[in-house]
């Protein structure tokens, strides 16, 4: 078993293209520990998703490369989008058993484990309903249980709580960080807020745009769990101001 900080995997100068001038990313270079919350933050168009979806495989690089540490990437894996993308004519308990199931898994031989993400992200009593009947918070959580179900080494989110209402986003901030420890995983998750980067992240990738690219690096040093104190403690609110402060330095950043 990896130890929390062992390397989990690495983006190696990598550069992407799209078409022959839309230069997206422009020697990105990252390391990703094993237990890492880490976050990418930057303004609109440096990057992010990009980023994300290179590590999922959905693109590849058109310069460097991205490595695990170990084998193959394809078992490691989880994705959670801005937007829940459920199948409407499924039951909950079949969103979540998706996964699973593209690999030729019986439900029945996997009940548990769908009943255990469920359990997880608070769901239980909802197995047969369907997305229609939820709430926006309820289907982002159906779509991290999805994500988790496979117990995967490493969950991208892609601003999944963004159309989120705040008080209902606070609330999915303080599960997801409950969710990760019992699971033991490793998260990439891509946001504007500073103040959901903070409050979830353990370091805080800050990019700039026009090509995307890592300007700076903040670890946030406060130790887990976090809950409503924390967010309202002055360490906090230090960081908040470091954190925005290379923000708007990266968003000041010319183009070269």
């Amino acid at each position: 078993m990896p130890r929390e900080g062992d390397q989990l995997l690495s983006i190696n100068h990598v550069d992407k293209v799209f078409g022959e001038t839309v230069v997206a990313l422009r020697d990105m270079t990252l390391g990703v520990r094993e237990g890492d919350f880490l976050s990418l933050l930057g303004p609109s168009g440096c990057g992010k998703s990009t980023a994300l979806r290179l590590i999922a495989g959905l693109l590849h690089p058109t310069k460097g490369n991205i490595r695990w540490s170990v084998g193959d990437s394809s078992d490691k894996l989880g994705v959670v989008f801005q937007e829940p993308t459920l199948m409407p004519w499924a039951t909950i308990e079949d969103n979540v058993w998706l996964p699973m199931r593209l690999k030729g898994t019986a439900k029945k031989s996997v009940a548990a484990d769908i009943q255990e993400a469920l359990d997880l992200v608070g769901l239980t009593g909802f197995e047969n309903a369907y997305p229609r009947e939820l709430s926006g918070g309820m289907k982002m959580r159906v779509s991290i249980a999805r994500a988790m179900v496979t117990r995967p080494k490493l969950i991208l989110m892609d601003e999944p709580f963004a159309a989120l209402d705040e008080i209902t986003r606070f609330k999915l901030n303080n599960d997801l960080l409950e969710m990760k420890e019992r699971i033991g995983c490793t998260v990439i998750f891509v946001t504007h807020s500073v103040f959901e980067s903070v409050f979830l992240s353990n370091r805080i990738v800050v990019m700039a745009a026009r090509p995307g690219r890592v300007i700076e690096e903040l670890e946030i040093n406060s130790p887990y769990p976090r809950n409503d104190q924390f967010r309202t403690s002055a360490e906090y609110a230090k960081y908040c101001r470091a954190t925005s402060d290379a923000l708007q330095a990266a968003m000041g950043v010319g183009i070269h």
